[in-house]
Protein backbone atom coordinates (compact mmCIF):
# COMPACT_ATOMS: atom_id res chain seq x y z
CA UNK A 1 0.00 0.00 0.00
CA UNK A 2 1.15 3.21 -0.88
CA UNK A 3 2.28 5.74 1.82
CA UNK A 4 -0.73 8.85 2.53
CA UNK A 5 0.61 12.21 1.20
CA UNK A 6 1.92 14.26 3.54
CA UNK A 7 1.26 17.86 4.38
CA UNK A 8 4.02 19.50 2.00
CA UNK A 9 3.06 17.43 -1.16
CA UNK A 10 -0.48 18.40 -0.77
CA UNK A 11 0.46 21.68 -0.21
CA UNK A 12 2.29 21.38 -3.49
CA UNK A 13 0.03 19.77 -5.37
CA UNK A 14 -2.47 22.16 -3.72
CA UNK A 15 -0.19 25.28 -5.47
CA UNK A 16 -0.56 23.53 -8.61
CA UNK A 17 -4.00 23.30 -8.77
CA UNK A 18 -4.81 27.19 -7.15
CA UNK A 19 -2.39 28.67 -9.86
CA UNK A 20 -2.07 26.69 -12.69
CA UNK A 21 1.87 26.10 -12.22
CA UNK A 22 3.79 26.30 -9.04
CA UNK A 23 7.34 27.31 -8.42
CA UNK A 24 10.27 25.76 -6.48
CA UNK A 25 13.65 28.02 -5.53
CA UNK A 26 16.57 26.57 -5.32
CA UNK A 27 19.15 26.90 -3.04
CA UNK A 28 22.34 25.53 -2.94
CA UNK A 29 24.24 25.46 0.69
CA UNK A 30 27.35 25.42 -0.87
CA UNK A 31 27.37 27.97 -2.70
CA UNK A 32 26.91 31.04 -0.17
CA UNK A 33 26.89 31.41 3.44
CA UNK A 34 23.74 30.26 5.23
CA UNK A 35 23.37 33.87 6.12
CA UNK A 36 23.31 34.72 2.15
CA UNK A 37 21.19 31.65 1.30
CA UNK A 38 18.31 33.05 3.82
CA UNK A 39 17.86 36.38 2.09
CA UNK A 40 17.49 34.82 -0.79
CA UNK A 41 15.07 32.64 0.34
CA UNK A 42 13.20 35.65 1.94
CA UNK A 43 13.83 37.50 -1.44
CA UNK A 44 12.13 34.28 -3.12
CA UNK A 45 9.53 34.43 -0.72
CA UNK A 46 8.39 38.09 -1.63
CA UNK A 47 8.65 37.30 -4.90
CA UNK A 48 5.85 34.19 -4.84
CA UNK A 49 7.91 30.68 -4.69
CA UNK A 50 5.79 28.05 -3.35
CA UNK A 51 8.30 26.54 -1.43
CA UNK A 52 12.14 26.47 -0.78
CA UNK A 53 14.39 23.78 -1.86
CA UNK A 54 17.70 23.10 -0.48
CA UNK A 55 20.44 20.80 -1.75
CA UNK A 56 23.64 20.58 -4.77
CA UNK A 57 25.43 17.73 -6.18
CA UNK A 58 28.75 18.26 -4.39
CA UNK A 59 29.21 19.81 -1.09
CA UNK A 60 25.62 19.85 0.38
CA UNK A 61 26.16 18.10 3.50
CA UNK A 62 26.78 18.24 7.14
CA UNK A 63 26.96 21.30 9.81
CA UNK A 64 26.60 23.94 6.24
CA UNK A 65 23.64 22.12 5.36
CA UNK A 66 22.09 22.19 8.58
CA UNK A 67 22.82 25.78 9.28
CA UNK A 68 21.59 26.97 5.65
CA UNK A 69 18.52 24.94 6.58
CA UNK A 70 18.30 26.58 10.06
CA UNK A 71 18.98 30.55 8.89
CA UNK A 72 16.28 29.73 5.72
CA UNK A 73 13.48 28.88 7.88
CA UNK A 74 13.99 32.03 10.19
CA UNK A 75 13.35 34.23 7.12
CA UNK A 76 10.47 32.24 5.72
CA UNK A 77 7.75 30.24 6.34
CA UNK A 78 7.39 28.60 3.27
CA UNK A 79 8.30 24.51 3.54
CA UNK A 80 11.85 23.86 3.32
CA UNK A 81 12.40 20.41 0.74
CA UNK A 82 15.70 19.16 1.11
CA UNK A 83 17.04 17.96 -2.31
CA UNK A 84 19.76 15.10 -1.73
CA UNK A 85 22.29 14.17 -3.71
CA UNK A 86 23.10 11.29 -1.31
CA UNK A 87 22.46 10.30 2.28
CA UNK A 88 24.97 12.80 3.41
CA UNK A 89 22.31 15.73 2.07
CA UNK A 90 19.34 14.98 5.01
CA UNK A 91 18.62 17.60 7.65
CA UNK A 92 16.58 16.88 10.36
CA UNK A 93 15.02 20.47 10.51
CA UNK A 94 13.76 20.45 6.99
CA UNK A 95 10.11 19.97 6.60
CA UNK A 96 10.29 17.04 3.85
CA UNK A 97 12.54 15.59 1.51
CA UNK A 98 12.12 14.59 -2.18
CA UNK A 99 12.77 10.71 -1.61
CA UNK A 100 13.93 10.61 -5.45
CA UNK A 101 15.51 7.58 -7.62
CA UNK A 102 17.67 8.95 -10.26
CA UNK A 103 16.03 6.74 -13.17
CA UNK A 104 18.91 6.81 -15.92
CA UNK A 105 21.94 6.68 -13.57
CA UNK A 106 24.42 3.49 -14.17
CA UNK A 107 25.24 3.35 -10.56
CA UNK A 108 22.49 1.53 -8.07
CA UNK A 109 23.87 4.05 -5.49
CA UNK A 110 21.80 6.45 -6.89
CA UNK A 111 18.97 4.48 -7.76
CA UNK A 112 18.39 2.94 -4.32
CA UNK A 113 21.18 2.41 -2.33
CA UNK A 114 21.79 5.97 -1.11
CA UNK A 115 18.13 5.80 -0.43
CA UNK A 116 18.17 2.67 1.45
CA UNK A 117 20.93 4.02 3.35
CA UNK A 118 18.94 7.38 4.37
CA UNK A 119 15.59 5.78 4.63
CA UNK A 120 15.82 5.13 8.84
CA UNK A 121 17.33 8.58 8.88
CA UNK A 122 14.23 10.20 6.93
CA UNK A 123 12.66 8.23 9.51
CA UNK A 124 14.48 8.90 12.58
CA UNK A 125 14.74 13.05 12.15
CA UNK A 126 10.65 12.74 11.27
CA UNK A 127 10.76 14.14 7.68
CA UNK A 128 8.28 13.99 5.28
CA UNK A 129 9.10 11.50 2.37
CA UNK A 130 7.72 12.94 -1.33
CA UNK A 131 8.68 10.22 -3.64
CA UNK A 132 9.93 11.21 -7.07
CA UNK A 133 11.40 9.63 -9.95
CA UNK A 134 14.35 12.15 -11.05
CA UNK A 135 15.68 11.23 -14.82
CA UNK A 136 18.62 13.96 -16.29
CA UNK A 137 18.41 14.73 -19.78
CA UNK A 138 21.39 16.47 -22.01
CA UNK A 139 23.29 18.48 -21.31
CA UNK A 140 22.89 17.16 -17.54
CA UNK A 141 25.74 19.22 -16.28
CA UNK A 142 26.99 18.47 -12.64
CA UNK A 143 24.37 15.92 -11.41
CA UNK A 144 24.43 14.06 -14.97
CA UNK A 145 28.12 13.63 -14.38
CA UNK A 146 28.02 13.16 -10.52
CA UNK A 147 25.03 10.82 -10.39
CA UNK A 148 26.46 8.78 -13.68
CA UNK A 149 23.70 9.10 -15.60
CA UNK A 150 22.81 8.16 -18.90
CA UNK A 151 22.00 11.11 -20.38
CA UNK A 152 18.29 11.20 -22.22
CA UNK A 153 18.97 12.87 -25.62
CA UNK A 154 17.09 15.95 -25.90
CA UNK A 155 15.16 14.92 -29.43
CA UNK A 156 14.23 11.79 -27.75
CA UNK A 157 11.16 12.94 -25.90
CA UNK A 158 10.00 9.05 -26.23
CA UNK A 159 12.70 7.65 -24.37
CA UNK A 160 12.19 10.41 -21.31
CA UNK A 161 8.24 9.27 -21.67
CA UNK A 162 9.37 5.78 -21.41
CA UNK A 163 11.65 6.64 -18.23
CA UNK A 164 8.33 8.46 -16.75
CA UNK A 165 5.48 5.83 -17.51
CA UNK A 166 8.48 3.87 -15.19
CA UNK A 167 8.04 5.82 -12.86
CA UNK A 168 4.44 6.12 -12.43
CA UNK A 169 3.74 2.16 -12.94
CA UNK A 170 6.20 2.08 -10.24
CA UNK A 171 4.08 4.68 -7.64
CA UNK A 172 5.87 7.78 -8.03
CA UNK A 173 3.64 10.93 -7.56
CA UNK A 174 6.70 13.26 -8.94
CA UNK A 175 8.59 12.69 -11.96
CA UNK A 176 11.43 15.31 -12.32
CA UNK A 177 13.00 16.19 -15.89
CA UNK A 178 16.17 18.01 -15.27
CA UNK A 179 18.68 19.29 -18.20
CA UNK A 180 21.36 20.29 -15.07
CA UNK A 181 22.11 23.38 -13.48
CA UNK A 182 23.21 26.35 -15.81
CA UNK A 183 22.26 24.72 -18.74
CA UNK A 184 22.34 26.50 -22.22
CA UNK A 185 18.35 25.84 -22.68
CA UNK A 186 15.72 24.07 -20.60
CA UNK A 187 14.20 20.56 -21.15
CA UNK A 188 12.74 20.81 -24.75
CA UNK A 189 8.90 21.75 -24.46
CA UNK A 190 7.89 18.90 -26.62
CA UNK A 191 9.55 16.64 -24.08
CA UNK A 192 7.47 18.01 -21.83
CA UNK A 193 4.11 17.83 -23.41
CA UNK A 194 4.91 13.65 -24.43
CA UNK A 195 5.94 13.35 -20.72
CA UNK A 196 2.94 15.02 -19.06
CA UNK A 197 0.44 13.22 -21.19
CA UNK A 198 1.71 9.90 -20.32
CA UNK A 199 1.61 11.29 -16.38
CA UNK A 200 -1.38 12.36 -16.30
CA UNK A 201 -1.99 13.33 -12.50
CA UNK A 202 1.55 12.84 -11.44
CA UNK A 203 3.41 15.76 -10.71
CA UNK A 204 5.62 16.92 -13.17
CA UNK A 205 8.39 19.39 -11.96
CA UNK A 206 10.93 20.68 -14.69
CA UNK A 207 14.28 22.38 -13.92
CA UNK A 208 17.55 23.50 -15.53
CA UNK A 209 18.22 26.26 -17.70
CA UNK A 210 15.32 28.14 -17.61
CA UNK A 211 16.70 31.78 -16.98
CA UNK A 212 13.20 34.20 -18.09
CA UNK A 213 9.94 34.01 -17.31
CA UNK A 214 8.67 33.37 -20.90
CA UNK A 215 10.90 30.49 -21.23
CA UNK A 216 9.53 28.88 -17.42
CA UNK A 217 5.62 30.06 -19.09
CA UNK A 218 6.40 28.03 -22.03
CA UNK A 219 7.15 25.25 -20.02
CA UNK A 220 3.91 25.61 -17.82
CA UNK A 221 1.66 25.70 -21.50
CA UNK A 222 3.75 23.07 -22.50
CA UNK A 223 2.96 20.64 -19.18
CA UNK A 224 4.89 21.23 -16.44
CA UNK A 225 3.30 21.42 -13.06
CA UNK A 226 6.41 23.27 -10.93
CA UNK A 227 8.97 25.02 -12.32
CA UNK A 228 12.37 24.85 -10.43
CA UNK A 229 14.98 28.01 -10.61
CA UNK A 230 18.31 27.83 -9.05
CA UNK A 231 21.64 28.91 -11.11
CA UNK A 232 19.54 31.94 -12.13
CA UNK A 233 18.10 32.80 -8.61
CA UNK A 234 21.88 32.97 -7.64
CA UNK A 235 23.19 35.05 -10.24
CA UNK A 236 20.00 37.96 -10.12
CA UNK A 237 20.74 41.11 -8.75
CA UNK A 238 17.38 41.48 -7.99
CA UNK A 239 15.80 37.95 -6.26
CA UNK A 240 12.89 39.03 -5.58
CA UNK A 241 12.21 40.85 -9.06
CA UNK A 242 13.27 37.72 -10.53
CA UNK A 243 11.23 35.14 -9.06
CA UNK A 244 7.97 37.58 -9.42
CA UNK A 245 8.55 37.55 -13.08
CA UNK A 246 8.87 33.88 -13.45
CA UNK A 247 5.69 33.22 -11.12
CA UNK A 248 3.35 35.43 -12.58
CA UNK A 249 4.23 33.99 -15.96
CA UNK A 250 3.03 30.72 -14.90
CA UNK A 251 -0.14 31.18 -13.31
CA UNK A 252 -2.84 32.19 -14.84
Amino acid sequence: MMSERGRVELYLAEAVKRHGAGHLTLIDPDSQSPGTAAAMAEAATRGGTDAIMVGGSVGAAGILLHETVEQIKKKTSLPVILFPSSVAGLSENADAVFFMSLLNSRSTSYIVENQAMGAPLILRYGLEPIPMAYIIIEPGGTVGFVGDARLIPRKKPELAGAYALAAKFMGMRLVYLEAGSGADSPVPTAMVTLVKKLLGDVLLIVGGGIRSGDAAAELAKAGADIIVTGTAVERSPDITAFVSEVTNSIRR
